[in-house]
């Protein structure tokens, strides 16, 4: 009787070990690559900045994008792909938080790579910093998807008009703002 007692619980015990390690293994960001990363919608170099963000499929493949509203684009087009896990990242430290964590702040004043103007940030109460020094409004991981990600097209003729000042250039890379509002 109590070797039949012990063989059960080391059974339940094994199992409960071969189920927890049959658990979702943690998606993290790849590093972006400044010298050869490139979004995957708009095929402009992706800077490792507060714009970056990033997708991580099921199968491991991992896609980054140079603005969130780029990210949302793919979305949009590939809502047959298993998305793992997507990154954006902080607007103050840069790093990388889960996007369904984040907070967003929406204003057509701010600068974005591809003048979607949304910005990222870990904490609601920095984002509400944010819009209390310069303005905007409040979004959250819910609201994005319900997002109109139109372009801001004034900016985007700033955009180009300064391109066609730059001698030399190549049309491939557009120039990333480091100032955001």
């Amino acid at each position: 009787m109590k070797q039949k007692l012990l063989k059960t619980c080391l059974i339940a015990i094994l199992s409960v070990f071969v189920i927890a390690g049959c658990g979702k293994k943690e998606v993290k960001p790849v590093a972006i690559n400044e010298k050869t990363d490139k979004c995957e919608i708009c095929h402009m170099a992706v800077k490792d900045n507060e714009f970056a963000t990033e997708i991580i499929l099921e199968n491991g493949k991992s896609m980054v994008f140079d603005d969130i509203g780029c990210m949302y684009k793919w979305l949009k087009e590939n809502s047959d792909k298993k998305v793992a896990n997507s990154f954006v990242k902080d607007y103050d430290s840069k790093e990388w938080i889960e996007a369904k964590k984040a907070s967003y702040v929406y204003d057509k004043p701010i600068k974005t790579p591809m003048a979607y103007n949304v910005i990222s940030f870990t904490d609601q109460k920095d984002a509400q910093s944010f819009i209390d020094q310069h303005g905007g409004s409040l979004l959250t991981y819910e609201k994005l998807e319900n997002h109109s990600w139109e372009k801001n097209e004034e900016m985007v003729k700033e955009m180009k008009e300064k391109m066609k000042m730059k001698d030399g250039h190549d049309g491939m890379e557009m120039e990333h703002s480091d100032d955001s509002h």
